[in-house]
């Protein structure tokens, strides 16, 4: 079992930065790819970013290539996220998302492939 907690939600205007973290419960955290995901009202849930388990690899959505910034610190049980150049767009509730991986460089971005999820966190951008 492996549970995920998200922290760093908050208010930024356009332009501006936030760094979202998810720290993560269990022994095996070094052997799962993390993801990050996001979620506006009456949408599906979007893929934003993904790194795998040794860190080697990441891989990121177009709408944010350039802008974010997915990192972990695997002796710390914890994923980050960092957004800078923010838009209006990025508002919405991000998850962050834990997938078992063989690959040490498996980069999952499918929502269904991941077992765990955390509770989400907001974020709003302000224009």
């Amino acid at each position: 079992q492996v549970q995920l907690v998200e922290s760093g939600a908050g208010l930024a205007q356009a332009g501006g930065s936030l760094r979202l973290s998810c720290a993560a419960s269990g022994r095996t955290f070094s052997r799962y790819a993390m993801g990050w995901f996001r979620q506006t009202p009456g949408k599906e849930r979007e893929f934003v970013a993904v790194i795998s388990w040794s860190g080697g690899s990441t891989y990121y959505a177009n709408s944010v290539k350039g802008r974010f910034t997915i990192s972990r610190d695997n002796a710390k049980n914890t994923v980050y996220l960092q957004m800078n150049s923010l838009k209006p767009e990025d508002t919405a509730v991000y998850y962050c998302a834990a997938e078992r991986t063989v690959s040490s460089l498996a980069t999952p971005t499918r929502a269904d492939l991941y077992d765990y999820w955390g509770q989400g966190t907001q974020v709003t951008v302000s224009s």
